[in-house]
């Protein structure tokens, strides 16, 4: 895909969710010629994920043990990364869980879980992150919030609210970066077809992890704050913010 503005930053790509399906795409486009960290649990068992990096031209991919709600491990281990390979260039959030609104209703454990994965643990990673990067120079971070967190609804509220929480924070960290030289894409994705929702109806303007990552890496190269994916949601949901609350509380997932 062909994309003006300028190349994303130079060092080593790191994705925390070394399974995902849409960091996975983002990695296969920034992969050549570059050193690719697969962080995740079970990081023995990436044996495709680390195929299919190395076949689109990684010039090494390396695996590392990451649990996102452990996070106590979350600094040591951005200090290894960091000691072992050197300046990273593009760090991708893509971890997460959608969570069973139902039970989480009615188990405050399973509610408390849903957030100590889709926020708190993000807030962990990037603050991180952010100071890594800051003492290095430079360096782009991409946070994937949702349209699910721009104006929570009833049928989804525990994920929602989460996401909710990410996307103000992430915004007020791209804030506080202005000037540093480091950049942060927050990524607002609509229904997107995959693993994570299978079995799922798609919601009008669904999109796919791949046109996702297109997104993604134009975002990165202009430098953008913020995307939406399709960008058409952006103008659903200003009208969205609209709709009277009897009915919005009826919106399906």
């Amino acid at each position: 895909m062909g994309v003006r503005g300028r190349e994303v930053d130079a060092g080593t790509i790191v994705l925390f969710g070394g399974r995902s399906e849409m960091g996975l795409e983002v990695a296969q486009r920034l992969a050549s010629g570059r050193v690719v960290i697969l962080a995740a649990r079970r990081s023995d068992d990436l044996d495709a994920e680390q195929v299919r990096l190395e076949r689109a031209g990684a010039a090494a991919v390396h695996r590392v043990e990451f649990d996102a709600d452990d996070l106590p491990t979350h600094q040591p281990l951005l200090d290894k990364i960091a000691a072992e390979h050197g300046r990273i260039g593009v760090a991708v959030l893509a971890f997460g869980v959608l969570g069973d609104q139902a039970r989480a209703e009615q188990d405050s454990a399973a509610a408390v879980a849903v957030l100590q994965t889709d926020f708190v643990a993000q807030v962990s990673v990037l603050t991180g992150l952010a100071n890594l990067l800051r003492a290095q120079g430079s360096g782009q971070l991409v946070v994937f919030g949702s349209v699910a967190g721009m104006r929570v609804r009833r049928a989804n509220y525990v994920y929602g609210s989460a996401k909710a929480g990410l996307d103000g924070f992430a915004n007020g960290l791209s804030d506080a970066l202005y000037g540093s030289g480091v950049h942060l894409l927050l990524v607002r994705p609509g229904f997107v077809i995959g693993r994570m929702t299978e079995g799922m109806d798609p919601a009008p303007l669904s999109s796919t992890p791949d046109q996702v990552a297109d997104a993604v890496v134009t975002g990165l190269r202009r430098r953008a704050d913020r995307i939406w994916v399709p960008g058409a949601l952006r103008w659903m949901f200003v009208v969205a913010r609209l709709v009277p609350r009897p009915i919005w509380r009826r919106m399906p997932r």
